[in-house]
């Protein structure tokens, strides 16, 4: 019996191995995408404060 479960095809099938890969890697990119949000956050907000303060000077 024990040979016969290890000699099945389900243990020579690899079809759905690119679904497991590409969920990994989008998981890992999610990951570092939170990790990289408070570095890039004070970044964003300085450069829309400083279009910002732009603008409004150059309309009034």
């Amino acid at each position: 019996m024990i040979k016969r479960i290890l000699k099945a095809d389900f243990w020579q099938d690899c079809q759905g191995q690119d679904l497991v890969e590409y969920s990994l890697m989008a998981g890992m990119v999610a990951v570092a995408a939170v990790a990289a949000m408070p570095a890039l956050s004070s970044t964003v907000n300085n450069v829309f404060s400083k279009i910002g303060s732009i603008i409004t000077a150059n309309v009034h």
